[in-house]
């Protein structure tokens, strides 16, 4: 199909491709009806070019319409060839001074949050980095698409709108030239030709409604029968439903569907059919009767022409086209402004930009976005026709939000969306809202869409459908329209102005009113409520309005008349929701202490109370204003403060308050969680400031205006607390007669809420305009509240603390002067803290605080008190004055019914028994009786001459009560409670308050002569201190001598025990030396020196090593015929080492990994938490762990975090994820070890008698091969074959190891190789041994490499679970030839002894550049055995050893000298000269190998390099296998380290070479073989691939190889986020990433977390980062989220974790989420810390810690990430 296909393309492009663009351009400049001209071009030739196929090719088809269709266009504008006339139009233009670059999702747009004129102003990156708002606070996002960069507006920023590449280069007076005087008179006439005919065209299309035909004057003659079966997207299916639907209705595979879906999601529609009418149809019918049910439409689906899909595609690309013209010349762009807006023949809404607008909600999401992207570079880069668009979409607000209300898209595609391009400009929402009414017509509109009212007029959000639910979130952006408006505040007003606004206020009352009361509630008694009533509507409205209700605010305040006019209409609106105030209830008069007080009778517990008061709260906030801008006192006429009634504004705060109070003492309990969240809500942070605060002020505002004796008894009344105070001795018959145990408590909560209540209500004065403060004390005093409960992060003090409408706290210009800020460490983050000179302005009853608050800040600040050595009190602080408005609050405090509550509440604290009363309220009493001293002192001091202080506190309380019952003075009282044993706690605070009234008694009697009095209250209060000092002393002494004779009874039992138990001890301390002499040498005699192996090697006096079992806590000698004991180990693969992540093994049936490439591809590596357990312990454990997970799969099915399956367990000590466990054993060479009875063969000797036992092997196998007809003829042919002295191939030994070790020792084996190769275990396989020398080479290599990057000691302090690993895998992988089968085992060894000693027959083996000389090392040396146990010729196992080792490691060098002669720096020859300190005999030795070397190359190498500077090479590159084989011996023999080599600092060539037994001057060991060595070297360079390498045909791995790393990631995040939004996902044709995902490892960009990109995986559909992980890191895998700043890791297919980013900002903090936006710096540390996990291999480990953790972690699909 494909061929035809591409046929019939050629053909269409041959006839196509005839067109010349400058002859149809001659022929439109001659026409005279040019639009029809035009469109017989585009009738003829747009479904010739478009939509030919089922599949469209979007580039080829976009290139031959340009050719044809546009390049005419283009020519005709210019009248030339359009390569010269754009340029040349280009030249000629004034270049913008406007950025407008318009944003792409998930591109870095930064704010300044010092110089943008709101959060909404933005740069892209490029305008950013050249700005001064570089070394600005600046906020970083990602955009969501769409927006544009706001560079070069000058009402955006508040200094320094352009950067360096728009600076404006023009002196500004030319400012608003017509940008048309650069074009010549012609081009204008014909580029306005053809815009009108081609902008009318695209219009015309694409809001066409019909599907099968066309517009007359684009009808085709001849019509063909090709329709397209388009599917539209929405925002309601999921991908899973239309990929589903899509299978079934178009039969596809899922592959296809997904792509269908895919573009879909991305250009809003895609044909999924194509052929004839009926064909289509049936599609269609089967995805509508799919996807419809009874909460959703179904899809959109259309049948639709061909001709009509190939125009529509055509005008989508010329309206991108047009676009791209006018960026050439803003000439252009004014034409392009001016036909679009030019009215129509029909009037009203007929510009071409209204009918698009108004079909917004009909078109697709490509064509939509298309068209604003038009919109953003003509109209609102263009500033003349910017505010007349503004008009145009003033005008159509109402039915653009409409639209946008019904309209199945999201907000980022629909073109209500631009409200934020336009309202956000200052100075276009002045005119629009004194032109167009904007503020008036946003608020209606909004209104008209709430249309749910009761009968009140409230709104109603009970039972809201699920579509009315939807509409509601849609409105919601309305209000965020409004804020738009009102972001920036104006200068100055017009008359016109205040008309519009105050007209706006109006209406915005209207809504208010709408919310005053809604939502009532009343108190369930007896039954729980059966449903939840809906309260989160009503809280999401007030959250949204919030911040307009705040500006508003802020609007009045900055006109006098204005604020008058607002306060009159707030006042008149608040009167008439409170038309019914005193209907139907009776009035009643209260009376206490001779005042009474008319008043209604109410209970809030008892009849409906709502939290909502939008509109008493305004008032309140524009009481403040009258007060803060001085309004109150100069115009008082003009003002109808005489006309409020104060009772009438207190009662609804009031009662709100009380609701508050009443829940928490538990009398609402009954009313569910909806008011428990609603009462949340109305003191959160998010609320409070229009909410909690304002009702605060609003009763400020009323005790100001009234008698305080009277508001205090109403406050009684409501609070249900009046006959409590009102009666005497109501409290004692009370306790007496009710013992009902929840009424006493709720009304001792009550009162403690009241008192509470009143010191809120003195004490809260620290908004301007009810205190003498500014706006900065108040946030002071926030931060000062929060860092007192605990330090905390920047973040945290940030969320508790209000934001305004432009998301700041203004925290950044107050927090240095209140608190110090604390560095984070390698985890945690930074913090401030509290100075401490801050701790006097504490308050305890600060209205933030919530309760458990204000216990934390109660409890740490007496802490801190006691550190400091001082008492504990924590006494109110000194509060500012009250401003004139407000000045006669203090009153209350010394009102005749405050001093009743007082004297009561003490009186029965006094007599405690008799009285339920509560210590807390006491604590109130005594922080208000504190309040009023401090504000008398306050007075006494600021008194001027002539005025007299009218608060006379402390008088009042020092008089006794009234005649009838003649109570002591409430001072009396205070006296008689600091002594009563009960009270410990309020001591000090009562101790505090007598000082003060004796500083106040001084005071006042500073004037008067009458000192008697005073010194009596001194002396008593002396006296009684000292009483106190000498009771404190002595208890003090008692506790001490209690605490020493505790200590002498304690010590006396230990001595007890420890003779009873005598042997225990002795025991634990000869193991605690045991322990420790596994590591020390003290074994072994000091002076000789150490030899790990060889005839020579060190010998150790056996250790016994006695272990205990975690599981059955039994202990046992590890010996070799006992139970097997087994450590908990984890075998993974691992490309940490790798050279080349791209080699993959293609079919892991045949390979063969024998031979390790030194690229270190991909490696096994073991690991081990270095627990140990019985091997049957373990066998059963696991069993049950089976046995669970079975149990459990039935049941739920959720993952763990491992995988049974996978013969996965986690330790059942440490919970380490483990999948096999290692057998522990003694030293194996001690085991197999002979005597040596003969003389050690040297090198030559030995290879020769090697090479004939393996002739010999061979040439058995051959014969077991060949079919023998007689036993006889068999011996015969022995006889011909001559063994060599003591080989006898026919012993078989006997295998030494319990039957249980032997079970163990197959175990980890199989499990290696399962691991290692990802095939079924098989016990019988012959790579079986290889996979396990393999895994203990690799991990022998990958610890060296660590400890090489960190320069720590080879043989230093190892953590024992890696040294314990290290020792039982490297005799575990020692001892698994005995279960192996023997024969095997003699094969690899011939095999791998092959590859340096040639024979016959191993041809094809790899050459010496492609082996890993340490991974050959360890495999000759653990499959020796299996040969030399036959040999009874007395060689010992030792010589060969170090026969196999000096063997590999010449080797090795010959590698190294042909690997490292290609680069030579030329070093300077004195540098030289320093290495020549051993007088040059290695330079010479090296020098003459390096001869021989070119002898056997046939002199392909070409130069001779320096001796010094080929031996430093040797070196250098020599020591990495030399520490790996140390290691190896070290724990294959257990001769320990010497101690040289335990401490840092040199590299220890020459004590390894020692330990290792080599001369250190390694080329002699050729000088000392050299009648073998010229024939190896020779064999070896002889190999094809060597001259290959030397003649630079193919390259090889150069040493010592460098340490891998992660990739370098930049300092600034931001860069990186910017790297990710240019890239494009790879498979969808160039569609951004959603989730960009970069690879820690490689540094590779992956689209992550969608379907475009999934692959399958052995038959699992899994994401890109999965699948990556498996090519990149073989199963495990780091990744940095870059949209996130989030760190992933993954490792198989259902394992992952999140871990914290190594980005931190300025405060210490990382920003997982992006949510702060602040800068964000890479802190290497912990980027150090994330790459330490992945080279010890520890990334596993840590998932599984973290999904035990966090159980949520389990349940995310990975795999699909």
């Amino acid at each position: 199909m494909a061929s035809e296909l591409e046929l019939e393309m050629q053909a269409i492009d041959r006839s196509l491709l005839e067109c010349s663009a400058e002859e149809i351009a001659g022929k439109w400049l001659q026409a005279t009806d040019l639009t029809r001209e035009v469109y017989q071009h585009l009738a003829h030739y747009v479904p010739k070019i478009y939509c030919r196929s089922p599949n469209p090719c979007p580039q080829k088809e976009d290139m031959v319409a340009q050719h044809v269709l546009l390049a005419p266009m283009e020519w005709y504008l210019c009248g030339e060839d359009s390569e010269f006339g754009f340029p040349k139009l280009q030249q000629a233009n004034k270049p913008s001074h406007l950025c407008g670059r318009v944003f792409k999702v998930g591109e870095p747009t930064y704010s300044c949050r010092d110089c943008a004129v709101d959060p909404t102003c933005v740069l892209c990156m490029d305008c950013f980095l050249g700005s001064i708002h570089r070394d600005h606070r600046y906020r970083m996002t990602t955009s969501g698409g769409g927006g544009f960069c706001d560079c070069g507006d000058t009402e955006a920023w508040k200094e320094g709108p352009y950067c360096q590449k728009h600076e404006l280069n023009t002196p500004e007076i030319e400012e608003e030239e017509d940008p048309l005087v650069h074009l010549s008179e012609d081009v204008i006439a014909r580029s306005y030709n053809i815009f009108t005919i081609m902008f009318q065209y695209a219009v015309e299309i694409l809001t066409w409604e019909k599907e099968s035909e066309l517009p007359a004057d684009l009808e085709m003659v001849e019509k063909s029968d090709t329709y397209y079966c388009m599917l539209f997207n929405d925002e309601v299916h999921t991908y899973e439903q239309v990929i589903y639907t899509l299978q079934k209705a178009v039969n596809c595979t899922q592959k296809e569907a997904i792509g269908f879906a895919t573009t879909v999601d991305r250009d809003g529609r895609r044909s999924v059919r194509c052929g004839d009418f009926q064909y289509c149809e049936q599609a269609k019918s089967i995805i509508v009767r799919n996807t419809s049910s009874r909460q959703t439409k179904p899809l959109k689906v259309q049948v639709m022409h061909s001709s009509l899909v190939a125009h529509q595609s055509f005008g989508l690309k010329v309206l991108s086209w047009l676009g791209s013209v006018i960026g050439y010349s803003d000439g252009l762009r004014r034409i392009l402004c001016q036909v679009g807006l030019q009215e129509g023949p029909d009037g009203e809404n007929s510009s071409l930009v209204d009918r698009l607008m108004l079909s917004d909600s009909k078109l697709w999401k490509g064509a939509r976005s298309v068209y604003h992207q038009l919109f953003m570079s003509s109209l609102l880069m263009d500033l003349k026709y910017k505010k007349l668009f503004a008009v145009r979409f003033a005008k159509n607000y109402e039915r653009l939000q409409s639209d946008y209300v019904t309209d199945d898209h999201d907000r980022e595609f629909s073109i209500a969306d631009l409200s934020v391009q336009i309202f956000t400009v200052p100075s276009l929402a002045r005119m629009l809202i004194t032109e167009e009414n904007l503020m008036t017509i946003i608020i209606k509109t909004f209104m008209d869409h709430l249309r749910h009212r009761d009968t009140q007029g409230r709104f109603q959000f009970e039972r809201y459908t699920a579509l009315q639910a939807f509409k509601f979130r849609r409105v919601q952006s309305l209000i965020l329209d409004l804020k738009y408006v009102l972001i920036s505040k104006p200068t100055e007003w017009s008359d016109d102005l205040r008309e519009k606004f105050l007209e706006g206020f109006d209406a915005f009352l209207e809504l208010l009113k709408c919310m005053q009361g809604m939502d009532p509630i009343t108190r369930q008694v007896g039954q729980h409520i059966e449903m939840e009533p809906e309260w989160e509507a009503a809280f999401t409205l007030q959250m949204k309005l919030t911040h307009v209700i705040s500006m508003m605010q802020d609007w009045c305040a900055l006109d006098e008349k204005v604020l008058i006019e607002a306060y009159k209409k707030c006042l008149t609106v608040l009167m008439q929701c409170h038309g019914g105030f005193t209907d139907g209830e009776q009035p009643i008069t209260l009376s206490i202490c001779g005042h009474s007080v008319e008043t209604i009778r109410y209970c809030v517990s008892q009849e409906k109370v709502s939290i909502h008061l939008p509109v008493s709260r305004l008032l309140a906030g524009l009481h403040v204003l009258l007060s803060k801008s001085e309004v109150a006192y100069k115009f008082p006429e003009l003002l109808p403060l005489s006309e409020l009634s104060p009772p009438m504004l207190i009662e609804h705060p009031l009662r709100c308050l009380v609701l508050c109070a009443q829940v928490h003492a538990g009398m609402w309990r009954r009313n569910g969680f909806s008011l428990v969240n609603q009462i949340y809500y109305y003191h959160n942070v998010k609320c409070r400031r229009e909410m909690f605060d304002k009702d605060i002020v609003m009763l400020q505002t009323g005790v100001s205006m009234m008698d305080p004796n009277h508001f205090l008894m109403i406050m009684l009344s409501r609070f249900e607390l009046y006959q409590i105070f009102s009666t005497p001795d109501y409290g004692k018959r009370f306790s007496s007669e009710i013992t009902h145990k929840d009424v006493v408590q709720q009304n001792n909560t009550l009162i403690e809420e009241m008192l509470y209540l009143i010191i809120m209500l003195v004490g809260e004065r620290f908004s301007p305009g009810v205190g003498q403060v500014n706006a900065t004390d108040d946030i002071k005093r926030e931060i000062i509240h929060q860092l007192s409960i605990k330090p905390m992060a920047h973040s945290e003090l940030v969320k508790s603390l209000p934001e305004d409408e432009n998301k700041e706290t203004g925290m950044e210009s107050v927090i240095e002067a209140v608190a110090h800020f604390k560095k984070p460490g390698l985890t945690g983050r930074g913090m401030y803290e509290l100075k401490p000179e801050c701790a006097k302005e504490f308050n305890l009853y600060f209205y933030h605080f919530s309760r458990a608050e204000q216990s934390k800040a109660e409890e740490a600040q007496r802490k801190l008190k006691r550190q400091n050595r001082e008492d504990t009190a924590l006494p109110p602080p000194v509060l500012p004055p009250f401003c004139p408005l407000f000045a006669s609050l203090v009153n209350i405090l010394q009102s005749d019914v405050m001093l009743c509550i007082m004297r009561t509440i003490l009186q029965w604290a006094v007599e405690h028994n008799g009285y339920a009363w509560s210590e807390s309220m006491l604590q109130r009493v005594l922080h208000l009786i504190g309040m009023a001293l401090q504000e008398e002192k306050q007075h006494l001091e600021n008194v001027t001459e002539e005025h007299v202080v009218t608060f006379t506190f402390t008088q009042k309380i020092s008089k006794p009560g009234e005649a009838p019952n003649n109570s002591p003075s409430i001072l009396a009282m205070l006296e008689t409670l600091q002594n009563a044993p009960y009270l410990e706690v309020h001591k000090d605070m009562i101790r505090w308050i007598l000082k003060t009234f004796n500083a106040i008694k001084k005071l006042r009697e500073s004037s008067s002569p009458s000192p008697v009095a005073e010194t009596e209250g001194t002396i008593m209060e002396e006296s009684s201190r000292d009483k106190d000092k000498a009771e404190r002393k002595r208890k003090a002494e008692i506790a001490r001598l209690r605490r020493e004779k505790i200590m002498a009874q304690m010590s006396e039992m230990q001595r007890h025990f420890i003779d009873e138990n005598k042997e225990l001890f002795q025991q634990t301390l000869e193991l605690d030396a045991s322990a420790s002499a596994v590591l020390d040498n003290s074994p072994v005699v000091s002076d000789k020196t150490l030899t790990a192996l060889g005839p020579a090697q060190t010998q150790v006096p056996e250790q016994r090593q006695f272990v205990t079992c975690i599981l059955c806590q039994e202990e046992q000698e590890v010996k070799v015929e006992s139970k097997a004991m087994v450590l908990a180990a984890f075998v993974q693969r691992s490309t940490v080492l790798s050279k080349d992540r791209s080699k993959f093994i293609q079919d892991p049936e045949k390979y063969d990994p024998l031979f390790m490439h030194p690229d270190l591809s991909c490696g096994t590596h073991t690991g081990s938490c270095g627990h140990i357990m019985h091997a049957h312990c373990w066998q059963r454990y696991f069993d049950s762990v089976q046995a669970k997970e079975q149990r459990r799969q039935q049941r739920l099915r959720l993952h763990t975090s491992y995988d049974v399956e996978n013969g996965e367990f986690l330790c059942p000590l440490c919970e380490c994820l483990s999948n096999t466990v290692i057998p522990l054993l003694l030293p194996p060479r001690k085991i197999f070890n002979r005597l040596n009875f003969s003389d050690q063969p040297n090198l030559t000797q030995w290879i020769r008698t090697i090479s004939q036992q393996i002739k010999a092997l061979q040439a058995l196998g051959k014969e077991e091969g060949t079919p023998h007809t007689t036993s006889s003829k068999n011996s015969e042919n022995m006889d011909e074959f001559q063994l060599p002295e003591g080989f006898r191939p026919d012993f078989r030994p006997k295998n030494p190891y319990s039957e249980s070790i032997k079970e163990m020792l197959k175990t980890f084996g199989t499990a290696t190789y399962k691991v290692g190769l990802k095939l079924h275990p098989n016990e019988e396989d012959p790579r079986v041994p290889v996979m396990c020398w393999g895994s203990c080479a690799y991990t022998i290599q990958s610890l060296e490499r660590i400890l090489s990057d960190e320069d720590k000691p080879l043989f230093g302090p190892l953590p024992c679970r890696l040294d314990d690993c290290l020792r039982s895998l490297t005799r575990f992988a020692a001892a698994h030839w005995t279960v192996a089968s023997l024969s095997v085992v003699q094969g690899h060894f011939c095999k791998l002894f092959a590859s340096l000693v040639p024979d016959d027959n191993h041809g094809d083996l790899p050459c010496i550049l492609d082996i890993d000389m340490f991974h050959l090392l360890v495999g000759l040396v653990l499959a020796f055995p299996a040969l030399q146990c036959q040999d009874f010729s007395g060689t010992s196992l030792g010589t060969g050893d170090l026969h196999i080792f000096r063997l590999v490691t010449m080797a090795h060098i010959i590698q190294l000298l042909l690997t490292s002669c290609t680069v030579i720096p030329y070093l300077s020859e004195e540098n030289g000269m320093d290495e020549e300190s051993p007088a040059g005999e290695e330079e010479s030795a090296v020098l003459a190998l390096y001869k021989t070397l070119q002898q056997c190359t046939g002199s392909a190498l070409k130069e001779v390099p320096p001796g010094w500077h080929l031996w430093r090479n040797v070196r250098a590159g020599i020591l990495p296998f030399l520490k790996c084989s140390a290691l190896f011996f070290h724990y294959l023999n257990g001769v320990p380290s010497p101690p040289e080599m335990q401490v840092s600092g040199a590299s220890h060539f020459e004590h390894l070479c020692n330990y290792l037994s080599l001369p250190s001057n390694l080329v002699s060991l050729f000088q000392e073989n050299n009648e073998i060595t010229k024939s190896l070297i020779e064999s070896w360079c002889h190999n094809i691939e060597v001259k290959r390498y030397l003649e630079g045909e193919r390259d090889a791995i150069s040493y010592p190889r460098e340490s891998n790393k992660l990739i370098d990631l930049p300092e600034d995040y931001s860069s990186l986020i910017n790297q990710a939004s240019n890239f494009s996902c790879p498979k969808s044709g160039g569609d951004k990433s959603r989730a960009p995902t970069l690879c820690l490892v490689c540094g590779t960009l992956l689209c992550s977390q969608s379907y475009c990109c999934q692959t399958e995986l052995e038959g699992e559909d899994v994401g890109a980062c999965t699948a990556h992980t498996y090519s990149c890191g073989s199963g495990v895998g780091i990744f940095l989220r870059v949209r996130e700043c989030q760190v992933l890791f993954l490792a198989g297919k259902t394992k992952g974790c999140f871990y914290s980013p190594p980005y931190l900002d300025d405060y210490g903090e990382t920003d997982q989420g992006l949510r702060r936006g602040n800068p964000l710096h890479l802190c290497q540390e912990r980027f150090k810390k994330i790459q330490k996990l992945w080279q010890q291999h520890s990334v596993t480990e840590e998932i599984g810690h973290a999904q035990e953790a966090n159980q949520t972690l389990v349940g995310i699909d990975w795999q699909h990430l």
